[in-house]
């Protein structure tokens, strides 16, 4: 017994805890790594926390952009702009192009605008763009008559395409007449538009109107009674020429230029 309370006694104490005595303050060097450590644990936050701010940012400038252009009325349209207008008034115009006053600039169908104002018979092209940050312009080019159409008892204008457009009271001096003939089509008229435009202006003078029959049954009638078969537009600058040597060398009732490199002459 007193052998065994002899060695409790001079057992050795319990060993320290790895890394140094048990309550013994901590170096110098371990403080800085651990404050290096808090640092770079803070930037990895911050960094996280800036990409999100970031993208809230981003967000709400794109959110507000939109608002600010699609829906709200600080871009709107205010004016209206028409030009070209000759014949129609510019009233009518800005009311076919179904474009309100206070609509978002953004929001205005530029497209089905121009179908609209393009479906008005009395306009040959249209076009129509936004002038930011509060205008619309309206540009608009007008058929030019240059022949007039007896359609039953009316006198309508019609322009180079064969399109009849407008109405007359009388016939507008200078202007030559077409007449039809029934069944003439639409596709006939467009020909006769393009002889027409093809008739140099002493040519032009002399017509008293052009018959229309089919697309390749087109005849001018002078204002002296002769006749010229011209045929389809084919070639009409080239018959216009060898009409106009016939009619200075050849006396004769009827012309027929239809095939211009053999033209014949009648009685």
């Amino acid at each position: 017994m007193r052998s065994l309370r002899r060695a409790s006694k001079q057992a050795p104490a319990t060993a320290p805890p790895a890394g140094g005595t048990a309550g013994a303050p901590v170096d110098k060097a371990t403080r800085r790594s651990r404050r290096r450590f808090a640092r770079r644990q803070w930037r990895r936050r911050w960094l996280a926390w800036r990409r999100v701010l970031a993208l809230v940012v981003v967000l709400a400038l794109v959110g507000g952009g939109i608002w600010a252009v699609f829906f709200s009325t600080w871009l709107a349209v205010e004016t209206i702009d028409v030009s070209g207008a000759q014949t129609v008034e510019a009233s009518t115009i800005r009311a076919r192009s179904g474009i309100d006053g206070g609509e978002p600039l953004a929001r205005v169908d530029l497209a089905a605008a121009e179908r609209r104002i393009g479906a008005l018979a009395v306009v040959k092209s249209v076009d129509v763009v936004r002038q930011w940050p509060h205008g619309v312009r309206i540009s608009i080019e007008e058929r030019v008559p240059i022949a007039v159409v007896e359609i039953g008892t009316r006198l309508r204008g019609m322009d180079a395409d064969g399109v009849v457009f407008r109405d007359y009271k009388k016939a507008p001096p200078g202007l030559p007449r077409v007449v039809t003939s029934i069944g003439t089509t639409s596709a006939a008229l467009r020909e006769a538009g393009q002889v027409i435009a093809a008739l140099p202006e002493e040519l032009s003078l002399v017509v008293d109107h052009v018959q229309v029959t089919t697309v390749d049954q087109i005849s001018l009638v002078l204002k002296d009674g002769r006749t010229v078969v011209w045929g389809s537009a084919e070639e009409s600058d080239t018959k216009a020429d060898v009409l106009a040597t016939l009619l200075a060398t050849v006396e004769a009732q009827s012309y027929d230029v239809s095939v211009p490199s053999r033209p014949t002459t009648g009685p």
